[in-house]
């Protein structure tokens, strides 16, 4: 099996290169493109070249506009990058009959209520972000019918910049927090999206029905300021040196940090249908968040 994946430095990028491996060969590009490839998602007509000329049987787009507040002022890249770059993509997979895995996400929904969104479910994104990877779900799917899109959310990793980090710095740093708490979801590892990914493709490329569209995220649920209060006690029982007390973190509503692209309240996915597909039992959100903790505080 070759596979050519898209956006090897992302969270989940990097990820996919140790997960898919045992799959086959892994051509990992990133989307400004890597030698004498072009993977530039800027460059509609050489991203297609690029992928006739590679000729994979899996592409999987990891790379995306991810930039929530800054795609607001830039609508037309976030477009490009989330959309149409998508979209050719999936018209260059169909002309293969390779299969496409899509990563997309919950702010294609208005965020509102509080149970847990089915695939079903009508979508009305807030923000130019959410309304860019909507329509990049339905380019790959009208395009290409062996594709897999897998909406997630508040998605994490050990490698890079993350919320923990932030929280963990400012816990040393500070006396009192103030973090959000009326925005709900699951904290979800990019270790574990690129592990069922993995899954996923095998499971497919054996029957093929299995193409669609499912939701991927860890178990459970919490706020901004759960999320906040375990990684911080977590850091405090590892014995390191915390300045905030357990107390001092106060829960605050969105409206207390004003951005200019709105957040979904509700970012709660319901995972039953991918779990039952693929025979899956999906972790907690707190496995992934402390094995990534115990990494974060080892180095």
């Amino acid at each position: 099996m070759k596979i050519l994946l898209f956006g090897k430095r992302g969270q989940v990028g990097w990820e996919l290169q140790r997960s898919l491996a045992p799959l086959g060969t892994v051509i990992a590009l990133d989307h400004e493109g890597d030698g004498p490839l072009c993977g530039s998602f800027t460059d509609l007509a050489g991203l297609a070249a690029c992928v006739r000329a590679v000729a994979p049987d899996v592409i999987v787009n990891a790379a995306a506009h991810t930039a929530v507040d800054k795609a607001e002022s830039e609508p037309q890249l976030a477009g490009t990058l989330n959309a149409l770059a998508p979209g050719v993509l999936a018209e260059e997979a169909s002309r293969l009959g390779a299969w496409l895995v899509h990563y997309s996400t919950d702010y294609v929904f208005a965020g509102s209520g509080e149970k847990p969104w089915q695939e079903c479910d009508a979508t009305a994104p807030l923000s130019v972000y959410g309304k860019t990877k909507l329509a990049g779900e339905q380019a790959v799917a009208a395009a290409c019918t062996k594709h897999l899109i897998f909406r997630t959310s508040w998605v994490y990793a050990a490698r890079g910049n993350n919320f923990a980090r932030t929280m963990l710095r400012l816990a040393s740093e500070r006396d009192q927090l103030k973090v959000i708490a009326d925005q709900i979801g699951a904290p979800t590892g990019a270790e574990l999206l690129a592990d069922v990914t993995a899954h996923a493709i095998r499971s497919a490329w054996q029957q093929p029905a299995l193409a669609g569209l499912y939701h991927l995220v860890a178990g459970g649920e919490t706020s901004w300021h759960g999320y906040a209060r375990h990684v911080i006690d977590f850091a405090r029982q590892a014995g390191e040196a915390i300045r905030v007390a357990p107390t001092a973190i106060e829960a605050v509503p969105s409206s207390a940090y004003p951005l200019p692209a709105p957040r979904p309240h509700n970012s709660r996915l319901d995972t039953r249908k991918l779990q039952a597909a693929f025979d899956l039992r999906l972790p907690d959100w707190q496995v992934g968040v402390n094995r990534m903790l115990v990494e974060v505080l080892g180095q």
